[in-house]
């Protein structure tokens, strides 16, 4: 499967994420819903904006290991659309201030 393809399957696995992340990885699923609550979005939305800013502004060492873990996956979209959503929330994360703002 070539990137491209890969990149189509996690695009497209943003509307029925639920029905593998919320049993896949609970912890995601529930740090997905309160990132999208904040953000004033649906998870689905929440998931498409992360694989937006994971293409646009990940660096070239979180792209290598995500093309491992999709290399690796039995789903290598589900793999890398997991990968851009826990990127997304973990930079999210690193930009909070201990004052409970976002700068």
């Amino acid at each position: 499967m070539m990137l491209g393809e890969v990149m189509t399957a996690a695009r497209k696995s943003g509307r029925g994420i639920e029905d593998w992340l919320s049993v896949a990885e609970p912890e995601i699923w529930k740090a997905l819903g309160e990132a999208a609550d904040a953000e004033g979005m649906d998870n689905a939305a929440y998931a498409q904006m992360s694989v937006a800013d994971f293409s646009n502004k990940a660096p070239e060492e979180d792209w290598a290991t995500m093309m491992s873990r999709i290399r690796d996956a039995q789903d290598p979209g589900q793999a890398c659309l997991l990968s851009m959503i826990t990127w997304r929330l973990a930079a999210k994360a690193e930009k909070s201030c201990s004052c409970g703002n976002t700068h």
